[in-house]
């Protein structure tokens, strides 16, 4: 188990200044927009200064288990990592509870997802184990590709792969509540 803390912003800005901070890996939207949804960056952390963190996460803030399902072969130390992160943004289907979708998500869909995102550089799940404040969200998947047009147009090997990995995800996860995919760039701060 890798225990983080994860910080969701909607000011770009903000976010940035928290990583230059405290450290950690900082996923940015790609578009620059004034409204962002369901947030702006998601940082993610191991520092220990909860406190100020919490405070100046506008969106949320959770503790959560980073668990890596295909790790990325080319990892810069720090400043911007290579490629570009789908993050998607999970609620649980009430009928299964947070629990049981976890492990669905964990031990089911993960083979299938490796096996049907062929140009899935890197793959992660941050399973949400508590929220200390913000939107009741169970985790968030980090679905790295080596470049935001990979990731927009190769998401998907085949239609019949797209169409069986919608069928898994309405297995676990409430599609209707979840928050849309933000396209992210993916920076490593050092604190």
């Amino acid at each position: 188990m890798t225990l983080e803390f994860c910080f969701a912003f909607s000011n770009k800005l903000a976010a940035k200044q928290a990583a230059e901070a405290y450290g950690g890996y900082l996923y940015d939207d790609v578009k620059d927009r004034t409204q962002h949804h369901p947030f702006a960056s998601l940082l993610c952390s191991t520092n220990p200064d909860l406190t100020s963190l919490v405070s100046v996460a506008d969106v949320g803030a959770y503790l959560i288990d980073r668990r890596v399902m295909k790790h990325r072969e080319v990892l810069n130390p720090v400043g911007v990592q290579p490629g570009a992160v789908g993050v998607f943004t999970l609620i649980a289907k009430a009928e299964l509870g947070p629990v049981a979708a976890d492990a669905h998500w964990r031990d089911q869909h993960t083979p299938l997802a490796l096996s049907i995102h062929l140009a899935m550089s890197n793959y992660a799940q941050l399973s949400v184990l508590h929220r200390f404040k913000g939107p009741a969200w169970d985790g968030f998947a980090l679905c790295g590709f080596e470049s935001v047009e990979d990731l927009q147009t190769r998401f998907f090997a085949t239609k019949a792969g797209e169409r069986l990995i919608a069928e898994d995800v309405n297995r676990f996860a409430d599609t209707r509540l979840s928050p849309r995919r933000v396209v992210a760039i993916e920076t490593r701060y050092e604190a």
